[in-house]
């Protein structure tokens, strides 16, 4: 199962996946105080998104700052250092262990969790094939999952697929974010390892990441809202 101790508010991360700092300010103010919990990725980090991160973290909101870090571990820990001085509340490290160690390393004392990336919830094995991973998907994640467990990872990014053996591995305290969520009868668009809200938390995901359906809703309030229920149900189920 999923910590008790989230709030059900905080368990809902949506993506910030728009061009400009001015599309998702208007989002926001849009979603007023409905949602406490945004991901930052690449598209806006490199559109004045670390400012917009800062700026979130000192209006109370928690941010997820996606920015996958890979490089020789001096260069991670250092990236990380400065990150966790932004106050965000989550950071992505590509889940090889010298890097995530690195990032364990670099953020210090701080608040800021480290989290793994497994597999990308658009990759399946004929992905992984043209790595040169002969591994399957699952067990591909959970190889990744251990190394994050042994660097000392705060938890890891994986589908809602994977979410029930990454709990069985990792425990209660090893926190579970799940992308690739979609509502049921929605589009999978690039995805390929997808889950429902209700699906992923059942399994034992902690948060799950939406962006382009509450982005496409002609309400992102009301879907958040049936979004927040769903995840209340799975809780209780």
């Amino acid at each position: 199962m999923p910590h008790s101790s989230i709030k059900l508010q905080d368990r809902l991360i949506v993506a910030l996946d728009v061009p400009t700092v001015e599309n998702a300010k208007a989002l926001i103010s849009a979603l007023g105080s409905s949602v406490s919990f945004y991901k930052i990725g690449m598209q806006l980090q490199f559109a004045g998104g670390i400012e917009l991160a800062k700026e979130l973290a000192q209006r109370g909101k928690k941010v997820f700052l996606d920015a996958k870090l890979l490089d020789i571990d001096q260069a991670v820990a250092n990236a990380a250092e400065n990150i966790a001085k932004l106050g965000v509340t989550f950071l992505t490290v590509h889940g090889n262990g010298p890097a995530v160690a690195a990032a364990v390393k670099g953020r210090g004392s701080s608040a800021l969790k480290v989290l793994a990336v497994t597999a990308l919830t658009s990759m399946d094995e004929r992905d992984l094939a043209q790595l040169g991973i002969t591994m399957t998907v699952p067990q591909y994640v959970m190889h990744r999952v251990q190394t994050a467990l042994d660097a000392g990872a705060d938890g890891v990014i994986a589908s809602g697929r994977e979410a029930g053996a990454i709990r069985a591995r990792g425990g209660s305290g090893f926190l579970i974010v799940t992308p690739g969520i979609r509502s049921e009868g929605t589009a999978h668009d690039d995805q390929k390892r997808v889950a429902t809200p209700r699906q992923a938390i059942e399994a034992g995901a902690d948060h799950i990441v939406m962006g382009r359906e509450i982005l496409r809703a002609p309400n992102p309030g009301a879907k958040v809202d049936a979004v927040l229920r769903e995840i209340e149900h799975a809780l209780k189920s």
